[in-house]
């Protein structure tokens, strides 16, 4: 079980993105910047969190690309996008890895744990023990289950998923409240 009084500025933190990070469509993609819709406080808590983690990295399922719906530009400008908005207010991610596979046992779909081995290849330093993966879906969940990390479920867009689950360490309403919870931890 995660305790966050014993998470130590070199552990790694991994995000979901949609739902977590930004709105999600439901039930569709966000296919454009124009589409992209941060939540009101994922600015404030991304600088929050870079303060308590070595690593921040941003693992991201985009089957709308797979599907042909929006290009790899398309979400390459997102993303572009994104990271200048994180880094306008304060914050920083050091990589995106993303997947746009369509075929869900696709190794690197999300949940199986591919893209957590791209990012351990890219940061050798990333220890999975003293990592956590942050996200609003039990795929996210599983994902840093079989990745052998600690996981943080954000209650943003299923807040009717039970809990407690052997799925998940720790439930938090959104990011913010999830930052805070750190925060508080290494102020003390």
């Amino acid at each position: 079980m995660l305790r966050l009084n014993l998470v130590t500025p070199d552990w790694t933190l991994f995000l979901d993105r949609d739902g977590v990070i930004n709105h999600e469509k439901e039930n569709d993609y966000v296919l454009n910047w124009g589409e992209f819709r941060f939540y009101e406080d994922s600015l404030t808590a991304i600088p929050l969190l870079n303060r308590c983690f070595q690593k921040t990295v941003i693992t991201t399922n985009q089957k709308g690309v797979g599907k042909g719906l929006m290009t790899l530009n398309d979400l390459n400008t997102i993303h572009g996008n994104m990271l200048q908005s994180i880094e306008a207010a304060g914050g920083h991610i050091d990589k995106i890895y993303f997947c746009t596979d369509l075929d869900d046992g696709s190794p690197n779909r999300k949940p199986q744990p591919g893209m957590a081995y791209q990012a351990q290849m890219d940061f050798p330093e990333i220890s999975f023990s003293k990592s956590i993966m942050v996200g609003n879906r039990m795929s996210d969940m599983k994902f840093g289950r079989n990745a052998g990390m600690h996981t943080v479920y954000l209650a943003t867009t299923h807040p009717e998923a039970p809990f407690p689950d052997p799925q998940v360490d720790l439930r938090f309403t959104d990011l913010l409240s999830f930052a805070e919870a750190c925060t508080s931890m290494f102020h003390r």
